[in-house]
């Protein structure tokens, strides 16, 4: 049986000391270090540069230096060969080696990575089909060595080995799933541009080739091709840096532009009105067909994806078309015209120059409108809504075009309704999902994700270009898959409670985006509201802060126990992410909970705003502490407040004054029969509620329970109304299921008061979904679900939700879902259809079910939106599409509904009635069995 000295960890191997044995590659045997040699033939210096950059990594994991060579003979006992698979050293060890590399001709990106022992010289070889596949050849072996893609930007520092060595086997690496991948440098006003002009690279002021040099090393790390360079006019613009375009071609960076930047022209620094006129192509024609033409010479040697197109020269509408048919007009004869370029300048068929039509916003409505006709081998990009939802699909004609499709995603935004630029929360399953359908509907030529300033969105980043890299990572659980980069980075012994409480944040941020706490809008901007978390009794808004309270706590626990060497990575990954989302959340609601808790004449609201405040202060220490790590790498790059929205800034600190009430009271939650303050429950349905025992003044008071009844019990039985406490005490009253159904009074006796407590039990129902505090909620996938539907676990406001069929045709109806439920009451309400707010899968096709109620009449629910509306606007903002349902009267006693799927894709979170009277809530009631 073969001994290995090296164990395999989440797909990586780590290294350590041991004897050398048969089937192994020694690269460091403790004194030792393997060199690295590099044949160029054909490839420029892109080999020479990841051949310094193996050694690098070589170095810090041994603490010696490789010699870098480009002759084999300088290879000493050991080394590493990197080359393409017809450059001559590789083609004789080939033959040393018995290896046929013939197949590797005309391949995308691969390489065939085998050992050779020639008399006391071992050789590692790494042939590469094509440059980029030899260079993913070293990245491969640096992290089988145990160095993570994020060793320089998220300071996950290599640790020094006491020995290295690696499987000897001949292996071929996979062809890539999507063919283009790549990353947009976006919205950099607010980190990357500060950051390179002021910390990384002050001598060039600017985002220039030192800080893309880095750029491009992280991208193939991540196997990613292709950039879209930063584009804002704080930005200098990429070709506007003469140092840009060659790194780009040394490193075998594909180079494309957005939407907004057609024939690789940045118009926001590239075009001056004052010398070229109105960029306005019915008016100016001649002047932008030149500028057009002079980027194409000055880039026709680099490897370029042109987009193809026009936009208004600020990423906003076509200049000089005034309807939908001029639009489309002009954009038929501007991509005839930029296709005579290519081909005039390039000196062949413009078929043969890679090129994409991405369909943004009124882009993508010309293309839909139907009459422009895209040449076959232009790739159509779709993108998504800016907030994750891919707007639409090829149809299964498009499928067929030579050139593809592709998808723009982003997991940064800036615009209406809100940006989001500070922290990276796009929900991990949500990509999963998304991307999936973009692969299960063959959009598979090219994928790239909007970054932002790259921090802190570096997980999110890492798992889009993986899905992309290779389809099979859709096999793994987004959890699964966390699991694993979280062990990479931090090792097996946090990883479990790493990714617990990482997803906890990304389900946070799913129900509401840190950034969208405020509850306004930009563009133009708004000020901020008060939070529909507390629009009811606060009860949603203390369960929110006690959840992001709780994983605070949970990754400062963390925190103490990261080795040294980590803590740096720990607080950009982890820690600072969760700590502010939560301070932010606690600011915001704390001080809302304070206006309404003031109304009620409670004592406490200044406590309230002082924690507040507190929690004001760890967003600016946390901030402060991410741009002084690692003596100060990161200067300039986390913005705590990006743009100045009203979201971010120190608010003013109210003061309330004394309450005119003297005493205490009660407060309850869902207040609903005759205006007492009257909990329900249902007869043998154990169930708890909220209850808050407060004082008017801020004076110490002594509480506890009076008369009780059987069945009913609260969590404290007495307590203290003091300072530290706000002057208030949480409760929680236990029905354990017992007491029959009927009303009844329980007190606590507060100071010298008798405060009355009232419950009702309502009638037992059948097992089951019932209602809970007048409220039902269904589960999507808690029903019998028909084979027209689909469970998609991970995703939503439950933990799952359920999706039509992609295949489903759209029109009659599918097989439904059904689902039981039983009230205690006769009495009206609604029902409401609570989906995600996903798209169309192409124009064809709708977002539509049709809803039946205990055998009633089908009725249609459309949850497809247009454009910006104000409806699409607060599906964005919580993730929610809703259709609703009017229940004039629901007898006592059981209930069906069914809901049928009329198009695909369609994908249902929760269903949920509210009756008469049920008490406001934002997000989902966790349903009842």
């Amino acid at each position: 049986m073969r001994r290995w000295s090296a164990r395999v960890l989440t797909g990586m191997i780590v290294a350590f000391a041991a004897p050398a044995f048969a089937g192994e590659v020694v690269l460091y045997d403790g004194a030792r270090v393997a060199n690295i040699v590099h044949d160029d033939r054909d490839a420029g210096r892109t080999l020479n540069l990841a051949a310094d950059l193996l050694a690098r990594d070589l170095t810090s994991l041994s603490g010696r230096t490789p010699n870098v060579s480009g002759k084999v003979r300088e290879c000493g006992e050991v080394c590493v060969v990197v080359g393409l698979y017809d450059a001559p050293q590789i083609r004789r060890l080939a033959g040393l080696a018995g290896e046929n590399l013939s197949g590797l001709k005309g391949q995308w990106e691969i390489y065939r990575r085998f050992a050779v022992r020639d008399g006391g010289t071992t050789y590692l070889v790494i042939a590469g089909s094509d440059r980029r596949g030899a260079v993913y050849g070293t990245v491969d072996l640096s992290r089988q060595l145990g160095v993570s893609p994020w060793e320089w930007w998220a300071d996950v520092t290599p640790r020094r080995q006491d020995r290295l060595a690696i499987d000897d086997a001949p292996l071929t690496s996979k062809t890539p799933s999507v063919q283009y991948r790549g990353m947009f440098l976006n919205d950099e006003d607010w980190g990357l541009e500060p950051w390179a002009a002021e910390t990384f690279d002050p001598a060039t002021g600017n985002i220039g080739p030192k800080t893309y040099a880095k750029v491009f090393e992280l991208m193939w790390r991540l196997k990613a091709n292709t950039v879209w360079p930063a584009m804002h006019t704080i930005s200098t613009p990429f070709y506007g840096n003469k140092g840009n375009p060659p790194l780009a071609e040394d490193y075998a960076v594909v180079v494309g532009t957005s939407h907004a930047e057609p024939m690789m022209r940045n118009n926001l620094r590239e075009w001056d009105e004052h010398a070229r006129g109105a960029f306005d192509f019915t008016r100016n024609r001649p002047a932008i067909l030149e500028y057009w033409r002079q980027r194409v010479r000055e880039g026709k040697s680099f490897d370029n994806i042109y987009t193809v197109g026009l936009r208004g020269i600020h990423d906003g509408p076509m200049q000089g078309a005034n309807s939908m048919a001029e639009r489309q007009a002009v954009l038929q004869t501007v991509i005839g015209l930029q296709r005579d370029i290519l081909k005039q300048v390039y000196k062949r068929p413009a078929q043969t120059v890679p090129q994409v039509y991405v369909a943004y916003h009124e882009l993508q409505e010309a293309y839909d409108a139907g009459g422009l006709t895209i040449p076959d081998d232009v790739t159509l990009m779709w993108a998504d809504d800016n907030y994750g939802y891919i707007r639409r699909f090829s149809t299964p004609e498009e499928r067929e075009r030579s050139g593809g499709g592709g998808i723009y995603y982003h997991l940064s935004y800036w615009g209406r309704p809100h940006d989001y630029l500070w922290l990276g929360t796009t929900h991990p399953y949500l990509m999963h999902e998304q991307m999936g359908r973009a692969w299960d509907l063959k959009a598979r030529r090219m994928w790239i994700a909007n970054v932002g300033d790259i921090k802190p969105i570096e997980y999110l980043t890492q798992y889009f270009l993986d899905l992309a890299f290779d389809a099979e990572t859709f096999k793994q659980t987004p959890r699964d898959y966390l699991s694993g980069f979280m062990t990479e980075q931090f090792g097996a012994d946090h990883a479990a409670e790493i990714t617990d409480i990482m997803m906890g944040y990304y389900d946070l941020a799913f129900e509401r985006k840190p950034e969208f706490m405020g509850f306004g809008q930009t563009e133009w901007v708004n000020q901020n509201r008060r939070s529909d978390y507390v629009r009811g009794d606060g009860e949603e808004a203390q369960a929110r802060i006690r959840a992001y309270a709780d994983l605070t706590a949970r990754a400062e626990a963390v925190a103490e126990n990261i080795p040294a060497d980590r803590r740096d990575a720990y607080f950009e990954l982890v820690l600072y992410p969760v700590r502010t989302s939560a301070a932010l959340n606690e600011r915001v609601l704390k001080l809302d909970l304070a206006d309404l808790y003031a109304g009620q004449g409670r004592a406490g609201p200044n406590l309230y705003v002082a924690q507040a405040k507190d929690a004001h202060a760890v967003i600016v220490r946390d901030t402060e502490t991410y741009n002084s790590l690692n003596g100060g790498k990161w200067r300039g790059m986390m913005d705590m407040a990006p743009r100045h929205l009203p979201v971010f800034e120190e608010p003013a600190w109210p003061n309330w004054s004394a309450s005119v009430k003297l005493g205490c009271d009660l407060a309850v939650t869902g207040q609903w029969y005759n205006d007492n303050n009257t909990l329900p429950f249902v007869a043998g349905r154990p169930q708890s509620r909220p209850v808050t025992v407060f004082g008017h003044r801020e004076t110490r008071l002594t509480w506890q329970a009076g008369t009780n009844s059987a069945g009913f019990t609260l969590s404290s039985t007495s307590g203290e109304l003091n300072a530290a406490n706000g002057y208030e005490q949480r409760l929680t009253l236990h029905y354990d299921g017992s007491a029959a159904p009927g009303d009844r009074t329980l007190t606590v006796k507060c100071g010298e008061q008798d405060l009355p407590l009232y419950v009702r039990v309502l009638p037992a129902l059948p097992d089951g979904a019932a209602e809970d505090n007048r409220i039902v909620t269904l589960r999507a996938t808690a029903g019998e679900i028909g084979p027209d539907w689909q469970t998609i676990e991970g995703l939503g406001s439950l933990g799952s939700v359920l999706r039509a069929r992609l295949d489903l045709p759209s029109g009659p109806q599918g097989t439904p879902a059904v689902y039981s439920f039983s009230t205690s009451t006769e009495v009206g309400g609604v029902l409401k259809v609570i989906a995600l707010p996903t798209h169309a899968l192409d124009p064809g096709k709708g977002v539509r079910v049709a809803v039946q109620l205990d055998g009633g009449p089908v009725q249609v629910l459309d949850f497809a939106t247009l454009g910006r509306s104000d409806a699409w606007k607060n599906n964005v903002l919580t993730n929610t599409a809703v259709g609703t349902l009017p229940l004039k009267l629901l007898t006592k006693g059981q209930h069906e509904i069914r809901v049928y799927p009329l198009d695909p894709g369609v994908t249902l979170d929760r269903i949920e009635i509210d009756l008469d009277r049920a008490p406001y809530h934002y997000g989902a009631v966790e349903p009842q069995p």
